[in-house]
């Protein structure tokens, strides 16, 4: 987090600073505006080019590490394996609710199917049994 602070910060600083020669160079006449507009745009898009190639890094996908055979061989319907995985991100039943649209009820039924085909009692149990059985990411 600091270095993300620390950076841009500082792209605000070289921005600032440009815009501040920038300035002085077309007061003093020494450059035209369309040079100092050009510069400005190239370092924009520099800068564009840098975020986008640094936030666009390759993340591992984990989709392929979920056991889906296991799924089906517990009976999880896919509804069930939508409200586990919102469970896994840690949302309240009215929250699932929320997001997938359908009554707090609905979701209290998902979760006490799902809470017996994996054989706990609590809803902490029945991620930690989920991940031990590959079925949701870490």
């Amino acid at each position: 987090m600091k270095r993300t602070v620390f950076i841009f910060s500082s792209l605000i600083v070289a921005l600032l600073a440009l815009f501040q020669i920038s300035t002085y160079s077309y007061l003093s006449g020494t450059i035209s505006i369309e040079i100092i507009i050009a510069t400005i745009a190239i370092v924009f898009f520099a800068i564009g080019m840098f975020l986008n190639k640094k936030s666009s890094k390759k993340v591992p996908s984990l989709e392929s590490k979920i056991d889906k055979n296991q799924i089906k061989q517990l009976g999880l319907s896919a509804r069930e394996y939508e409200v586990l995985v919102e469970i896994k991100n840690g949302l309240s039943n009215k929250e699932i609710a929320n997001k997938l649209f359908v009554s707090e009820s609905t979701i209290k039924t998902h979760v006490s199917n799902m809470l017996l085909k994996l054989d706990v009692k609590r809803r902490t149990q029945a991620i930690q049994k989920a991940k031990e059985l590959q079925i949701i990411s870490f």
